[in-house]
């Protein structure tokens, strides 16, 4: 199961990002008003932190889109995001990019472009009561699965196994409706529910746990952009191949927390051992239909 899942995230990372169509002037701009404006996801361990003394946002996925910036020699400016605005926001042109945990989809790839390296493979989670009796994902047929608005949880956990589905703003909304028994389930990308019963405030939660370690439809996490910016999609995974390959991605994701053994660290280790691409028909799962 491990092998087959990091098989089937480095399945992006031989494709070719750049389409000889056009070039935009995406990263002219950029460094034209000398400012990468970078959608994050808000507060959410372990992927971004609060400062309580300032009230802004850091943490790990900070720390990847100032390195972005850090290569273009702008500022940072980090916007956070939630499921139901990140879209909006990126192509209404409020952020430059997403540096948020959205995984690859086929819908997606179809009205935005992203960097074809991924920079973690996630699946989801499901949250339960310890008493629910909740054990399987078949365990959710009939019953309440909370998820974030927009979550590519949502279509699996109706179709293949039969949960009824309740959108939310987001992960807290979700959680306190979870132990509010408004839902029996609250599914989530599995390192965020992961730190929410290992975190700081683990207390609150020792009557919850995760109902199985198979994680539901892990898929690579990407960098969008918006369609048909080619370089910017050129600079991004340039940037990701080396953190890969450096081990700046490694050592962050260790730092705040992250979960590395999914992928991260077998990318790391594939990268400095020169075996980073994959024959072009092993992505063509992910590709088909796909023209950044």
């Amino acid at each position: 199961m491990h092998n087959r899942f990091v098989s089937t995230a480095l399945l992006l990372v031989g494709m070719t990002a750049v389409h000889a169509a056009w070039a935009d002037a995406t990263l002219e701009k950029i460094r034209q008003r000398g400012k990468l404006s970078v959608g994050i996801d808000g507060p959410s361990p372990p992927f971004g932190t609060l400062d309580t003394a300032t009230g802004k946002t850091g943490g790990y996925q900070t720390e990847l889109a100032a390195d972005l910036a850090r290569r273009l020699g702008v500022q940072l400016e980090t916007i956070p995001v939630t499921a139901s605005t990140r879209v909006q926001f990126l192509q209404a042109g409020k952020v430059d990019l997403l540096v948020a945990n959205i995984q690859w989809t086929q819908e997606r790839s179809e009205i935005l472009s992203f960097a074809p390296t991924p920079y973690d493979l996630v699946g989801g989670a499901a949250m339960v009561s310890k008493q629910s009796g909740i054990k399987r994902w078949e365990d959710l047929r009939g019953k309440v699965a909370c998820v974030s608005q927009g979550s590519n949880f949502a279509r699996p956990l109706a179709e293949q196994y039969g949960a009824i589905v309740k959108g939310l703003r987001g992960i807290p909304e979700s959680l306190l409706a979870l132990k509010g028994g408004t839902c029996a389930a609250s599914v989530h990308i599995q390192p965020a529910l992961y730190q929410t019963l290992n975190g700081p405030n683990k207390g609150e939660w020792t009557a919850f746990t995760l109902a199985t370690n198979d994680q539901l439809i892990p898929s690579p996490t990407v960098v969008w952009t918006r369609r048909g910016e080619q370089d910017t999609v050129a600079f991004v995974d340039k940037a990701i191949r080396d953190w890969h390959r450096t081990g700046f991605l490694l050592s962050q994701a260790r730092k705040f927390g992250v979960p590395d053994g999914a992928y991260i660290r077998p990318a790391h280790d594939h990268a400095k051992q020169g075996k980073f691409d994959v024959a072009p028909q092993d992505f063509a799962v992910f590709t088909e239909g796909q023209k950044p």
